[in-house]
């Protein structure tokens, strides 16, 4: 319980997505590219790119790409998305 509220842990978001700057709530632990897209606003016809803050490198996906997301890693402080 938190400031008098109780959150339904099965309702809250497992993870943040960051596209861009903006992050954006999500329940899997997989995101494909369309999602990433589809949750951006990012059009399809340019790369997606997903860069990884803590190393200072990006790397373009493949439009079929599933990426694999890890809770308790920060991950929307470690790796965020951006159009090409």
């Amino acid at each position: 319980m938190k400031d008098g509220v109780q959150q339904d842990v099965a309702t809250t978001p497992k993870f943040l997505i960051d596209i861009e700057g903006t992050k954006h709530p999500w329940d899997r632990d997989t995101i494909t590219v369309p999602e990433i897209r589809a949750l951006g606003n990012l059009p399809s016809d340019q790369p997606v790119i997903e860069v990884d803050l803590h190393k200072g490198t990006e790397r373009t996906l493949a439009e079929d790409e599933v990426v694999q997301l890890r809770p308790g890693q920060g991950f929307s402080k470690k790796v965020s998305y951006k159009r090409g």
